[in-house]
């Protein structure tokens, strides 16, 4: 209990101390302008509430990752509390709302537009593939596991298939709303029933006598119970409930509908942390109702979702059980409707055709869900791996995208360029090691050449860094952030 309720505390202390720190530090204009007003178009440029946006970037962001990662992050014990906690108060967090933010300030564009203006064009192709592979998977997963948990709660008849489709036929419906009729009234009931069925699952685990494993030096180990080494895995284990890049194709999305500066830090920074107590709680709920050989095994029978159904049941009974569960399913169905919507807008970009009209919006959407349908009948162990990957090498992207807008501002970069290169360092082992990668197993060769193609990488952005800022004066439009919005073409203001 300790453990969990002390991870819990550094999440809301990190939220008032370094969360301030990084707001600090980016030098917010709270009177200034924002895209959801000047760029007022009715359908992703909507000014809304500060409360609706948080609620929106909370289940944006959240999908099964919180829960499903820590599930499976169990299997290495207590020592999944401190990247949850780490992660999320100095990366995770700090990526958000660097993303947000940044996004805030550049007409709300998406991540590789950003890419394009801070690390160059040649980034903004690598960026856009890496984005559309990464939300496509994200799509998919975040339909593959609602589908599985609502056939668990319904009759034979709806089998997994039908109620796949019917999940995209919402899709298609809600992606031709504008966003504060598909998001703004539906979500707060959906976040309603998320976190109540949290906070239940949370307080039942404090007060119902379960024995939860204490974060020791005993407790420590370096693999999981199958034996699979803690560096990389945990951190591709458990991504959005500590660092992950699909915040970074979301954030945007809010940073259209903020009216003020100075809800940033409520919206991007403190929504990353309440999703990491979220991650929090699962973690502990795992460890303290299974042993680890029962968990891998309900786990392996399936995905994660069997663990989600036998935890909510036993914890809360057959009632408020099945609430918890539609309080999960909440998640990926939300997450899955935004990834698609990105998507669309992202692609839109690229190709540059305007979602004017519907007929525009159905001729990039229709395709998106064909594409993701027959994904669907992938194996999900194996799309789940992919976008591990995917989605942390989008989180290195934005943090490097972020440490480069602060160093051309003359502000602390340190604070995303260290958690950026921590990753850099670890999807590189990760892709020379995994099956989905090289396939070169976990040996000194694979550590040293990572380490060795981390640093030339390092050493490039920082030499391109050092370039871009020597072509800069007083006057240019990336270094005067203070201007009306609008002021240039590319929109940074």
């Amino acid at each position: 209990m300790i453990s969990l309720l002390g991870g819990i505390a550094l999440l809301v202390i990190g939220y008032f101390t370094y969360g301030k720190f990084i707001e600090k530090n980016f030098q917010i204009v709270p009177d200034r302008k924002t895209p959801a007003e000047v760029l007022k178009d009715g359908m992703d440029f909507v000014p809304m509430s500060r409360s609706k946006n948080a609620i929106i970037q909370l289940l944006n962001i959240a999908g099964t990752g919180p829960i499903f990662g820590p599930i499976m992050g169990a299997l290495y014990g207590p020592i999944a509390y401190v990247w949850i906690v780490v992660g999320c108060i100095f990366g995770g967090a700090v990526h958000d709302y660097m993303i947000g933010m940044i996004s805030l300030r550049n007409d709300g564009a998406h991540l590789p537009e950003l890419a394009s203006r801070y690390l160059g064009k040649n980034f903004k192709h690598i960026v856009n593939l890496f984005s559309i592979v990464l939300l496509l998977l994200v799509g998919t997963v975040f339909v593959t596991t609602p589908a599985n948990l609502i056939s668990s709660l319904t009759p034979d008849f709806l089998t997994i298939g039908i109620i796949t489709l019917l999940i995209f036929a919402y899709y298609v419906i809600s992606t031709l709303l504008p966003i504060d009729k598909a998001m703004g009234k539906v979500y707060p009931y959906f976040g309603a029933i998320l976190i109540i069925s949290t906070i239940a699952i949370g307080l039942t685990l404090i007060f119902g006598n379960y024995q939860m494993p204490e974060l020791t030096l005993s407790t420590i180990r370096l693999e999981n119970y199958n034996g699979v080494p803690m560096f990389p895995a945990i951190f591709f284990t458990i991504s959005c409930g500590a660092l992950s890049g699909f915040h970074a194709t979301q954030s945007p999305m809010v940073s259209r509908t903020t009216t003020s500066e100075s809800q940033g830090r409520y919206i991007f920074y403190g929504m990353m942390i309440a999703e990491g107590v979220i991650a929090m709680i699962w973690a502990s709920a795992s460890m303290s109702l299974f042993d680890a050989g029962t968990l891998s095994a309900l786990i392996n029978s399936g995905t994660p979702s069997a663990v989600v159904n036998e935890v909510s049941l036993m914890l809360l009974g057959n009632v408020f059980g099945t609430l918890a569960i539609f309080g999960v399913i909440v998640l990926p169905i939300s997450s899955g409707l935004s990834a698609f919507r990105s998507l669309r807008g992202i692609i839109a970009d690229y190709i540059n055709v305007k979602q004017d009209t519907t007929k525009k919006v159905l001729m990039l959407t229709i395709p998106i869900f064909v594409v993701s349908f027959m994904l669907t009948l992938v194996d999900f162990n194996l799309l789940w791996r992919y976008f591990n990957w995917a989605n942390q090498v989008t989180a290195v992207i934005a943090l490097f995208v972020a440490t480069r807008y602060l160093r051309l501002k003359n502000r602390n970069y340190i604070v995303a360029l260290v958690p950026g290169a921590f990753m850099l360092y670890a999807v590189l082992v990760y892709i020379l090691s995994e099956p989905i990668g090289f396939n070169l197993g976990l040996t000194p060769v694979t550590y040293i050449v990572g380490l060795v193609v981390s640093v030339i990488i390092l050493w490039y952005l920082t030499k391109a860094g050092t370039k871009q800022i020597s072509t800069l004066d007083e006057n240019s439009e990336i270094v005067n952030d203070h201007l009306p919005i609008g002021t240039f073409s590319s929109g940074e203001a």
